[in-house]
């Protein structure tokens, strides 16, 4: 049995914006990254289907020709990527120059193994050709045997970049720094997550801060589109074999691209062609392959024969096939080409099938990176395509199973999922202390009746999916990379929380909690680990930044779905409406109110309605067993907040008080004077 829960609904003004091209062929986006040109090295955060490989081709060919580089080299995660910088006629719609890469330089087109590859990076650096496309392991590879020198004076550009990681094993990352501490090439980095779902950092932060970053988000791409207005966000729990109940997720009339769980993790059957076999059996009675495409065909009940491309088949000439099929340009616009694609390990990163409107992955992914490329297949716009949802289906955890422990980990995961896309899907908060001189910002639309001086306000401006929201006693950022982190980073810093397995644990099942533990000590603490460099002033402010756009998000979203069926805050305005109500509703907005709210509650209260109460026990006892008490760290991080409460107050916070976050910071101050007093004793 699938039980279903509320899943958020972002609504979009679809005005066609971002899908209209200026005089030189660029679209919204293009154009925004084509500003920064100039930048030695340029981080793009870009949504997928959004554009960024055109951007490059446009950065790159002004780079080659007006800037004086020598050549540029495209990396790529995978060959299939790399058909995504193919020849493209960008005079034919108003650019000064085409984009060519000769035949032999696409190295990922080209037959046999890295070696021969990296040889013909050797020859290509040694050429006066203008372009080269190679995998990151062919580039790895090259910088391993010519070194960093051999590219001097030319442009690396990285496609996929959440692919690189700080970490020192990580070898694309190591030799990026290398480059990058050199200081002789330009650099152009382009993803869809800057995040990793191992939570390690993609650069470290002396490197990052020589970035200039650009970044168009969800909201704009998706409220600029022509067609799609709406994009739903779920996951299901169901108990027994996913096959099985399948078809109470998977609505054969949606264009659907089917993820199938991994054959070592506990969803699966660990017999993947059992499982196609099964999915296929229960949409219909099969009536063969079709010999051109390979397409599996079913006829439904409805008499409706589906095409199905089955891409877990391992036999090569099969899938060879099929693969082909799903790619053959003369089909792009074909929405009758295909109907359900079955993939494993396929059909994520870089796959551009437009009229996908379900993205359905059965088992929790171990990567939220992999999660925003699946959900990216779907935000494709396409005619006649107004909605189009991402579902995790996701084994509910068994009270009587060896494997309870790893099932609450996967639903802990897929929650963390689930909110950070809200976060990646809502427009972008900017905010403002409250004070005596605040006043309206133009441009911003603040609701019935206007700004109100005496009261903080929210405006938005819809045209560039904006909020601008007052805040009464929240801290500005002073330096220039704290206002950076502040404007285009606050989602890198929620995806470190909610990635953190004992903030979310405690958030979600610790009935003893004060929200202030997670909203100000962890997050304080995770803030201090990823931007060292910053004073403690300004990471306070980064701190109480992410705090509020994660909490403001939520606190939308609980209002948005109590409301769903008032129709007065459905559309466009659903989320928009959900931050000014909560906003007007309290005495006044101010950041120790936001902390005190808990990022958790909110997804708590949906799993409390759709999970079995038995499994809800269970989960509760598993993270409870681990429970542990007060850490000398955060003891240490309490007395620090301890001291800013005597410096406000007069006092140092009460053991007897009756305000819980009061009381836990006194506990810190105990704790440290009894660990001083112990150690005095010897």
């Amino acid at each position: 049995m699938t039980k279903q829960v509320p899943s958020v609904s972002v609504n979009y003004a679809a005005n066609g914006s971002s899908t209209k091209s200026n005089e030189l062929g660029m679209r919204e986006m293009q154009e925004g990254a084509y500003e920064k040109r100039g930048e030695q090295y340029l981080l793009i955060k870009s949504p997928p289907a959004s554009g960024k490989s055109r951007a490059l081709m446009f950065i790159a060919l002004d780079k080659l020709y007006n800037q004086g580089l020598r050549q540029a080299i495209v990396v790529v995660p995978e060959k299939s990527i790399g058909s995504s910088f193919n020849d493209e006629p960008l005079s034919k719609y108003g650019f000064w120059a085409d984009w060519t890469v000769q035949p032999r330089w696409n190295l990922c087109n080209a037959p046999g193994g890295d070696d021969g590859k990296v040889g013909a990076v050797g020859k290509f650096l040694a050429s006066d050709d203008k372009v080269l496309v190679c995998t990151h392991a062919t580039f790895r590879f090259a910088v391993d045997k010519f070194g960093i020198e051999a590219f001097d004076d030319r442009l690396i550009a990285v496609d996929e970049f959440h692919h690189v990681s700080a970490n020192p094993d990580n070898k694309l990352g190591t030799h990026l720094g290398a480059l990058v501490a050199r200081d002789k090439v330009h650099l152009v980095a382009m993803t869809g997550s800057y995040f990793r779902g191992d939570a390690e950092a993609v650069l470290s932060p002396e490197d990052e801060a020589k970035f200039d970053t650009f970044t168009y988000t969800y909201y704009q791409q998706l409220n600029g589109y022509k067609y799609l207005k709406t994009l739903d966000i779920g996951y299901f729990f169901y108990s027994g074999s996913y096959a099985d109940d399948i078809l109470k997720v998977l609505d054969p009339t949606e264009k659907t691209i089917l993820h199938i769980p991994n054959v070592n993790s506990r969803e699966s059957t660990k017999d993947k062609h059992r499982e196609v076999e099964h999915i296929i059996d229960a949409l219909g009675d099969w009536q063969g392959a079709d010999p051109i495409t390979g397409f599996q065909l079913v006829k439904t009940p409805e008499e409706r024969v589906l095409r199905i491309a089955d891409l877990v088949d391992d036999e090569p000439a099969k899938r060879d096939k099929v693969s082909n099929a799903l790619k053959d340009p003369a089909h792009k616009n074909n929405r009758d080409h295909v109907d359900i694609i079955i993939a494993l390990g396929m059909a994520k990163e870089g796959f551009d099938w437009i009229w996908c409107e379900h993205a359905l992955t059965v088992g929790y992914r171990a990567s939220l990176t992999e999660i925003v490329q699946i959900i990216g297949r779907a935000t494709r716009d396409a005619e006649g395509k107004m909605r189009a949802r991402f579902t995790n289906l996701i084994a509910e955890p068994d009270a009587a199973a060896e494997a309870v422990t790893e099932a609450v980990n996967d639903t802990l995961k897929a929650i963390a999922a689930s909110l950070l896309m809200e976060q990646v899907l809502a427009p972008r908060f900017n905010f403002t202390p409250k004070t005596v001189k605040s006043g309206p910002v133009e441009g911003f639309d603040y609701g019935e009746g206007g700004y109100d001086p005496n009261k903080e306000n929210v405006g938005f401006d819809e045209a560039s999916g904006q909020f601008q929201i007052e805040i009464k006693g929240l801290v500005e950022p002073k330096s220039k990379e704290a206002k950076r982190i502040c404007q285009e980073d606050l989602n890198e810093v929620i995806t470190a929380f909610v990635q953190d397995k004992t903030t979310i644990e405690r958030g979600l099942f610790d009935e003893e909690l004060v929200p202030e533990e997670l909203t100000q000590v962890r997050m304080g603490k995770i803030v201090g680990a990823r931007f060292p460099e910053l004073d403690a002033e300004d990471q306070e402010a980064v701190r109480q930044h992410a705090v509020a756009a994660l909490n403001l998000t939520q606190k939308a979203k609980e209002i948005a779905l109590s409301n769903c069926d008032d129709t007065e805050t459905t559309g466009n305005t659903a989320l928009i409406d959900g931050v000014r109500k909560f906003a007007m509703d309290v005495r006044e907005l101010d950041i120790d109110l936001i902390d005190r709210i808990n990022p958790f509650g909110e997804a708590y209260s949906i799993l409390a309605k759709t999970m079995s109460e038995e499994s809800l026990r269970q989960v509760q006892a598993v993270i409870s067993a681990k429970k542990v008490q007060l850490s000398p760290d955060e003891a240490r991080d309490l007395a620090k907040r301890a001291v800013k409460f005597k410096q406000e107050r007069g006092r140092l916070p009460s053991i007897t008080s009756p305000d819980p976050w009061e009381k836990k910071m006194a506990e810190g101050v105990a704790y440290l004077a009894r660990m001083k007093q112990e150690a005095a004793n010897g």
